[in-house]
Order: structure tokens, then sequence, then C-alpha cells
């Protein structure tokens, strides 16, 4: 590994493992005072699955189910959230436009081994940009049913920026595996879930993480809950 490239002192930090999420918790009541206490970036979603969170810069956005995005409040509360203070370890810049599937190839050029974590932030052009929310959800309902009523929203010729996490296979009970992305414009009004995305022109900034730490819900759903069960066929479902 370059020694320009040694991972950072900050650690990924999540408010809950996802798979309470995939089991249908929504309704941990945690308050992004208290995740911004780890970081300045990440992603997640709200209490009551009520929207994909995106937060840049300290800010934390809501984008709700028509694609709109929301500046909120640190009162608002999260059932699951994924944050760090973002520092990145170096940055490229791709300057030809690219179809999805060579884009998430050269991301993966990029990262020097799959076994560590890294935060993501992409800013650039896009030409297409395929990114869905999901309406506000009732607790206990399984993620792969709640997002099967996703939707779906198309930006074209768009500016904004990509920022999410790469997380190990091996952590598939603890984070999303693999590239995690939410879009936020470079208006901070419209959003989502990346779902597809055809670049025109991108710097992509990494960060290696390799210090991971995780706070378990205290809740009567959480603490009483059965996770025996393989959930990572229902993860997969509900990230299509």
């Amino acid at each position: 590994m370059p020694a320009e490239r040694t991972a950072s002192s900050h650690p990924l930090y999540l408010c809950a493992p996802v798979n309470a999420l995939v089991e249908g918790i929504y309704e941990e009541n945690i308050p992004l005072a208290e995740i911004k206490r780890h970081g300045d970036f990440g992603l997640g979603t709200f209490d009551d699955l009520d929207g994909e969170m995106v937060m840049l810069d300290g800010d934390v956005y809501q984008i709700t189910a028509d694609g709109e995005a929301h500046g909120v409040a640190d009162t608002k509360h999260t059932p699951f959230a994924v944050v760090t203070f973002f520092e990145p370890t170096f940055r490229v810049t791709f300057e030809e436009a690219m179809e999805y599937d060579a884009f998430l190839a050269r991301l993966d050029d990029l990262l020097p081994s799959p076994n560590l974590f890294y935060a993501l932030r992409i800013r650039g052009r896009f030409d297409l940009v395929r990114a869905r929310s999901v309406p506000k959800q009732h607790n206990y309902r399984p993620l792969s049913e709640a997002t099967a009523e996703q939707h779906e929203f198309r930006f074209e010729d768009a500016e904004g920026c990509l920022a999410g996490f790469y997380t190990p296979a091996f952590m598939a009970s603890l984070n999303v595996p693999g590239l995690h992305l939410h879009f936020l414009t470079q208006d901070r009004r419209r959003g989502g879930h990346l779902l597809e995305c055809r670049t025109r022109g991108v710097t992509v900034e990494v960060q290696m993480l390799h210090t991971l730490e995780l706070s378990l819900p205290m809740t009567h759903d959480y603490l009483t809950r059965d996770f025996r069960r393989d959930t990572a066929a229902d993860l997969e479902a509900a990230e299509k």
C-alpha cells in the first residue's frame, strides 16, 4: 500500500446494525445531534423509513418520496445512519464519460483492498442519475417489502454529489456490503439512493477507514428481536 494512502484515524460510526433495519425496526429514536458527534459526512434514513439521508459538511438532508431534499434539524430521529469525519486519503478525476458498469469498475480499481471500509465523495457532472426514495412506512414491515414501493427519479445533465461508503462483504450484517451511495444535486434540492448513473466528468475522493465504532440500540424492539435468521438475501433485494 503506498505511503500516501494510509488509513484515516477517524472511525466509521454506525448507530445501529443494518440488520435491524432489514427486519423492519424503523423507530430507534436516535437524534441527529448524537449522530453529528461522530461525523460530518454520511448517509442513512429517518424514523419510519421516511426518506433517504445525506450528510455533507455537517448538514443533514432528508430526501422524501417525491425526490425533494430538505434540510433537517438536529432533533430529527434516525434508526440507521453511517457517518465519519471526512478527510480524503486521495482523489482522482475521471474526465471521460462512463456508463454505470464502467464507472463501478473504475471505482473498484481505486480501492487498495476489499477488506477495508472506504468513504467516497464523488462530485461533478452526470448525464444521467437514476435514484429512489421510499414512502414513510409502518414499523416492523420488512425492508424488502418497503422498497418494493420505492419512488424512482431521473436526473439528466445534472451536477451534484454522490456520497457514501464501501463495506467489506464479511460485514454484511452491520452495514450494506459493497458500494452504498446517495445522490444530492449541486443546489441540494433533489436526490435519492443511487440506482444507476452515467458520468460525464467527476472527481472521486476516497477516505480509507480501518476502525469501526458501532452503537447497539437499547429499545425494546431491538433487545427482543431474534437476529439469527440470515437476512443477506433480504438486504440484497432491498438494495435493487
